[in-house]
């Protein structure tokens, strides 16, 4: 006969009885790891120049060889692009916590999905960012020091791409090389064609717009733009938006056309993939459109490239072109609708472990 599990058990979530003098340790937790981007500890020059030279230095991010890239970047890049970057972070920067909204809300999620997982007192949540701090590595050590033997990792974008998802992932596991006693890790798939994901956006869409006295004439959904060589070289990012955003409509029941897929926040002179966001809006004016709503499937947080270039630069390009009404509509956050997709996820991948 099956003997019940008592509280020795490290599945209980406590220590196993450890012999005389033998060192202390904790076991038989479950470690979940949100990671987000990253974001500068403050908006002037230094602050902003060490958060951009580790965000620029990786090289999933930037594929331009080393003997070309380096000097561009050390020379010229991180002599004049913190101050201008510091200034868009300023407009958007949370003063009373003087920290990112990225980072504000990061931590909520974070703190939500741990109330949601409190029933299972094996779980531990925590979060972590790719650049700038907290540091991945700093989690995952603390995770393991709190007896977690398995660890969920969860980069925080719906769609892979190498310049996102794979980097997180490199970070953990570079992470790993330095632990005598490595957790067991799982890294959490793309999400973007998942059912609860795709209803929460279109919810999110629908009640957003109905709190406007118009109606958009198109709805744009805009996602981080990658360079066009990586598309190329095999990355999934373009087809998995174009996933996202065809069952969205599908979903919303809208007729083809009503969305219209773009890239936004391309970097430097080399072809990113299309059509691009700026010069979309730039053009929608002169083709008829005057009444446009701006949504954002790919950003899981609203952030710098949502609060400040889409709501705020977008705004403006549509407007001089001769628009009338534009809305940019916000990410989803740590909203009901943003807990249950983090949530829905999470507890499918930890299938078996809990």
């Amino acid at each position: 006969m099956d003997m019940p599990k008592t509280a020795a058990t490290p599945h209980a979530g406590l220590p196993s009885r450890l012999p005389e003098g033998h060192p202390a340790v904790r076991s038989g937790r479950i470690g979940v790891l949100l990671v987000n981007l990253g974001t500068p500890e403050g908006t002037s020059y230094w602050p902003m120049r060490r958060y951009l030279k580790e965000f620029l230095s990786d090289r999933r991010v930037i594929e331009v060889p080393r003997y070309i890239w380096w000097p561009l970047l050390n020379l010229v890049i991180l002599t004049t692009r913190p101050g201008r970057s510091g200034k868009a972070y300023d407009e958007v920067w949370n003063r009373e916590l003087d920290e990112s909204p990225l980072k504000t809300v990061t931590r909520s999620q974070a703190e939500k999905l741990a109330a949601a997982l409190s029933a299972d007192p094996r779980i531990e949540v925590d979060w972590a960012m790719r650049y700038g701090l907290p540091p991945i590595k700093e989690k995952l050590e603390g995770l393991a020091a709190k007896g977690c033997e398995r660890i969920l990792l969860f980069p925080l974008y719906p769609q892979y791409a190498a310049a996102t998802t794979a980097t997180v992932n490199d970070k953990a596991f570079e992470a790993l090389m330095t632990m005598r006693w490595q957790p067991a890790l799982r890294t959490v798939p793309q999400y973007c064609d998942d059912p609860v994901y795709i209803d929460a956006l279109a919810r999110s869409l629908e009640e957003h717009l109905a709190t406007l006295d118009w109606e958009p004439d198109l709805v744009l959904t805009s996602y981080h733009g990658i360079p066009q060589e990586y598309l190329d070289k095999g990355d999934p990012y373009h087809c998995q938006c174009h996933k996202t955003t065809r069952l969205l409509q599908e979903r919303l029941g809208w007729p083809d056309g009503r969305l219209k897929v773009t890239f936004q926040s391309r970097f430097g002179k080399a072809e990113w993939i299309k059509p691009y966001t700026d010069e979309t809006v730039k053009a929608l004016p002169g083709q008829g459109v005057r009444k446009i709503a701006v949504m954002m499937p790919g950003f899981v947080t609203d952030c710098l490239e949502t609060l400040e270039e889409i709501a705020g630069e977008n705004a403006e390009y549509f407007h001089e072109a001769g628009g009338e009404k534009f809305t940019a509509v916000p990410c989803l956050n740590d909203s009901e609708a943003g807990m249950t997709v983090i949530e829905q996820v999470v507890r499918r991948e930890l299938m078996g472990w809990i």
